[in-house]
């Protein structure tokens, strides 16, 4: 097995990566408005309640019609994990991440396919869908790594007399929920990495981004996984999200998305359902409000090319954009004049066309950015943006508020969407105050020359790293001692 290594980046500036891309774009176009079907231990089964799947880019266009279970499927799907589980917990956990390798190899050869998929279901432009299908195939190849890695041989304090062994053994059934805007990294992660462990799951796939979910469970099977590990459940968090996370054979339930959901999930996670023996164990990844500092010292350019590409890229809508931007007063007009031409320069338009700027996701989300930005305009200096874009879809123009106050609420609230609003502040410490002045920890970024104020970045920055292992999160400690 060769060492791990990041999975590249398509090069489109390559005439024949253009035209792979451009291959892929049609073929995709070619299977709108197909109906996909729920996966219950193999069985495909069909329902008349359907989520349709919009082109958030270009309203008229169905992608496609996917099977929405009830709670009758549902309990059904659970039935059919822990019918599974009963022999895949015993499998070799080499055979396990077998299936991880095979299909990396099989997304990779599709990559430009799966890209476009996203590109319609849920408008990214290439590049960030090429990175998204690159990240889902570094988890496939990391996790089957890291599974083979976690069932060697540990070194345990030995005692005489006494053949000690530690082995991390599956949970048993789990729930997967992923969200919309990295539909298939994230997807894959939080799946792959139950399932190699052990454990046999249901995916229930944002209602955004189905159809991505689908194919990749069809590429699940075509690689020969058995079925009832992963069973394909789509539907309603009212319908089933609800009662799979109450359910008392759930044993483990894995979530990315919003504050409010996630805080909703581990609150009825917790309470104890009639006929259940475990407590459960909740895996939660619940947004962020990041920011970037920039330091006196830093280059100014730099920082500025930073900060529109983390405020604006896939339209704001990642937990880790940089929605902050929080500048020393020495620098704070220069970065701002910077940043606010180079967002004045993004074209905004149709994702297929790889545009910079596309659309936001739905006509929820539309309604509430457009209304943070509302809000903005009395909390701040309207610099550039402020309302809609023009296009057949869910368009926003990218905008910025300057002068905000650190308490503002575009300060300290996740919008999810293309806003970004700029803070001066009076000293390096006093930048770093702001920075921490959020309830959310997820990511930061400091631009400075400064080594000290590198050092007291790295104390008293609070945040943490989006990236972090799954795999023991989805697995039990056992240790078996034997007299001899």
């Amino acid at each position: 097995m060769i060492e791990f290594r990041n999975e590249p980046l398509t090069d489109f500036s390559k005439t024949e990566n253009r035209q792979a891309m451009q291959a892929a774009l049609e073929k995709v176009k070619s299977q709108f408005g197909r109906e996909y079907l729920l996966i219950v231990g193999g069985e495909q089964i069909y329902t008349p309640q359907k989520i349709k799947s919009i082109n958030p880019g270009n309203l008229e266009q169905i992608v496609g019609y996917v099977s929405q279970a009830d709670q009758t499927l549902a309990d059904k799907a659970m039935a059919a994990a822990w019918h599974r589980f009963a022999d895949r917990q015993f499998t070799d956990p080499c055979e396990r991440a077998g299936y991880l390798f095979k299909a990396a190899a099989a997304m990779r050869r599709r990559k430009f396919e799966f890209a476009n998929w996203m590109i319609y279901e849920v408008g990214k432009n290439w590049v960030e869908a090429d990175a998204d299908v690159a990240e889902a195939i570094d988890f496939l190849e990391y996790y089957g790594r890291e599974s083979i890695r976690l069932h060697e041989a540990k070194q345990l304090v030995p005692y005489a007399g006494e053949d000690n062994r530690l082995t991390y053994i599956p949970l048993g059934v789990g729930i997967i929920i992923p969200p919309w805007n990295f539909p298939l990294a994230i997807l894959v992660g939080t799946t792959v990495s139950a399932v190699v462990t052990g454990n046999t799951v249901l995916l229930k796939p944002a209602s955004p981004s189905p159809i991505i979910a689908a194919k990749f469970v069809g590429l699940m099977e075509e690689i020969g996984l058995p079925p009832g590990v992963i069973n394909l459940v789509p539907g309603s968090g009212q319908e089933i999200g609800d009662f799979l996370v109450e359910h008392p054979k759930t044993r483990f339930i894995s979530f990315t998305g919003s504050k409010e959901v996630g805080l909703r999930i581990n609150e009825r996670a917790a309470k104890t359902a009639p006929g259940q023996i475990w407590i459960k164990r909740l895996v939660a990844e619940m947004g962020g409000k990041d920011a970037i500092v920039v330091d006196e010292s830093a280059d100014p350019m730099e920082a500025a090319i930073g900060i529109v590409q983390s405020a604006f890229g896939f339209q704001g809508q990642k937990c880790s954009a940089g929605s902050r931007a929080i500048v020393h007063k020495n620098l704070y007009e220069t970065v701002l004049e910077k940043v606010t031409e180079l967002t004045n320069s993004l074209q905004i338009g149709l994702p297929e066309e790889n545009c910079p700027v596309g659309p936001v996701i739905d006509a929820q989300v539309y309604r509430k950015i457009l209304g943070y930005i509302e809000i903005g305009k009395t909390e701040g200096r309207l610099v550039t943006g402020g309302g809609k874009a023009n296009g057949p879809g869910y368009y926003i123009q990218p905008t910025i508020f300057a002068d905000v106050k650190e308490n503002a609420r575009v300060m300290k609230e996740e919008i999810f969407g293309p806003v970004l609003a700029f803070c001066k502040a009076d000293s390096f410490e006093h930048a770093v105050a702001i920075f921490n002045n959020t309830e959310y920890g997820l990511t930061g970024s400091l631009y400075s020359n400064s080594r000290p104020h590198l050092e007291y970045a790295r104390k008293h920055m609070h945040c943490g790293n989006l990236y972090f292992n799954y795999l023991l999160l989805f697995t039990q400690a056992k240790v078996v001692s034997e007299r001899l």
